[in-house]
Order: C-alpha cells, then structure tokens, then sequence
C-alpha cells in the first residue's frame, strides 16, 4: 500500500530519473530504492528499510546540516543529485507538506562553494556557435576566450 508521503516522493523522482533525489524529511534528506542502495554504497552509510516483507523500501538517509560533504562523495563517484526541499511551512500545511526540486547538482555543473576543491583549477567551458572556445577558472576567476582562427 502507497502512502501519500511515498505517492509524492514517486512522482518527484519520475521527474527526476537521472539524480539522485535527496528527499527532505525533517532535519534528514532521505534517498528510496535504487537511489539509497548506491547511496549506501557510496557514502558507506546504512540501508534500512521503509516496512517490512513484500512492501519493503531499501531507504537511506544523512542528516540535511552535513549534506554538502556527502554530496560531494556523490558528484565525485559521478553522481547527479536532485535536492527536494519543503516548499511549505508545515504549520501552513493541511495534510502533507508540498515538497519540489531546489536545485539540482550535477559534477559538471558544481558552482557551491563549499563543495569546489579549493587547491586545484575548476575549470567550466563553452564552445561558440562559430568555433571560438571560452573558459573561466571558477577558483581564481580567470577567464579566456579563444577566436576563430
């Protein structure tokens, strides 16, 4: 039987595939079914499950105030992560909380802070529509631009 916390979790991840959904909970982002068995592998931390028997859910979870470590362990294992907040004030909700996609993290994408490694080049390029090449270095702000010959 589907519940209405995991009928809302389901259609999120549909829309989400490819990621890695970080599903807040409280003060924990929760991942279900095949996102919490890599999760579990990756980051070495435990599967439990949602119900027992035949319903059983593999579920996995960290604690929302430590994410940004974890998230890195996943870009860095080539992961895509999609992070799913409380787009409602609890207090204002009757029922289940409305939940959506915040931001989603991508290894080629990362521009947090917190998560760019600070001793080496992060480099982001961008090719031009007449062959020209541009990059930047996100760590110093250096920035290139190479013509078409």
């Amino acid at each position: 039987m589907s519940t209405p916390l995991m009928e809302q979790y389901s259609r999120i991840k549909g829309e989400h595939p490819t990621e890695i959904l970080l599903f807040r909970l409280g003060d924990f982002y929760e991942m279900f079914y095949e996102d919490a068995k890599i999760a579990s592998s990756v980051l070495g931390i435990v599967l439990t499950s949602r119900s027992k028997g035949d319903s059983r859910i593999p579920m996995a979870g960290i604690p929302h105030h430590s994410s940004r470590s974890y998230i890195n362990r996943l870009l860095k294992a080539g992961h895509r992560v999609a992070v799913c907040e409380q787009t409602q004030d609890a207090e204002e909700a009757e029922g289940l909380v409305e939940r959506g996609v915040v931001r989603i993290i991508t290894p080629g994408t990362l521009l947090e802070e917190g998560i760019l490694e600070e001793r080496k080049n992060n480099y982001l390029a961008a090719a031009t529509p007449d062959g020209g090449l541009a990059w930047v270095d996100l760590s110093t702000g250096a920035f290139r631009l190479e013509p078409v010959l």
